[in-house]
């Protein structure tokens, strides 16, 4: 399929990497376009005109604005020749969505929350109050902004965050218990899954050091270190601007800071 395609992505983690990966492990060219969401630019009228939602990651291709990461890595698979990132077998397909799902709509949420705590929403509420509030105000959708505003000023409650916590523990077991069944997450070869899933595992040796390491979830720490081996993925890595881009030398035997 023809036509330039563009990118816009924050840094090569979470829902941006899902797609930067994506087209990097297809050798897909595309024109890069960073979005730096720490300075609220995915809410500001130029990046609106071309995603009028004002989520990141965003894709336009042959002049179609396409959205939502897990979607965006499904098109770039089927629209795209390239190594096959999904399956043969119906089931094992099935699999790969299954797990997309898991770590979209279960886990990743929960790592998400307790990152935003700890971490990123502190730095953010730092900024001039009048601004903070302006940007908020200018995101568009209304659920958003409720999210924004409790992971800025940290008004998750403890309840909330307690039962992250406990989300996040069961999705170690439930990945390790996996992965000590066959090399991949999903099916026999590297997949979609593998992809969506390491844009969030890969920090779990960092923020969960306690229960994710070489001693309790051997295989997580195999999966993510063969993951981060391949080529697409240091291509991909290296397209970051903040520091975040240096939590991944975890795997390069380096000692890492959480935030």
């Amino acid at each position: 399929m023809s036509g330039d395609l563009t990118l816009y992505h924050w840094e090569p983690n979470a829902n941006s990497g899902k797609p930067m990966l994506t087209l990097v492990e297809k050798g897909v060219p595309f024109h890069s376009h960073y979005i730096d969401l720490l300075a609220f630019d995915q809410h500001k009228p130029e990046y609106l005109a071309i995603n009028p939602m004002g989520t990141i990651p965003a894709m336009v291709h042959g002049g179609r604005l396409m959205n939502e990461s897990t979607a965006i890595m499904e098109y770039v698979e089927e629209a795209f020749p390239g190594p096959a990132l999904m399956p043969a077998d119906a089931r094992d397909r099935w699999r790969v969505r299954w797990w997309m799902k898991f770590f979209d709509q279960w886990l990743g949420p929960s790592l998400s929350m307790l990152g935003w705590n700890v971490g990123i929403g502190p730095k953010v509420r730092a900024r001039d109050p009048d601004e903070l509030k302006a940007a908020i105000d200018r995101i568009p959708l209304p659920e958003r902004r409720v999210a924004w505003r409790k992971a800025i000023y940290g008004l998750f409650s403890e309840e909330e965050l307690a039962e992250s916590t406990r989300r996040i523990l069961i999705g170690i077991d439930l990945v390790e218990k996996t992965l000590g069944e066959r090399e991949w997450l999903a099916c026999d070869s590297y997949s979609l899954a593998d992809i969506n899933a390491f844009n969030s595992a890969y920090f779990l040796p960092i923020s969960q050091s306690e229960h994710c390491n070489d001693e309790k979830t051997p295989h997580i720490m195999r999966w993510l270190r063969a993951i981060y081996a391949r080529p697409a993925v240091k291509t991909t890595w290296a397209m970051g601007r903040t520091a975040m881009s240096d939590r991944i030398k975890i795997f390069e035997g380096e000692e890492v800071k959480p935030w």
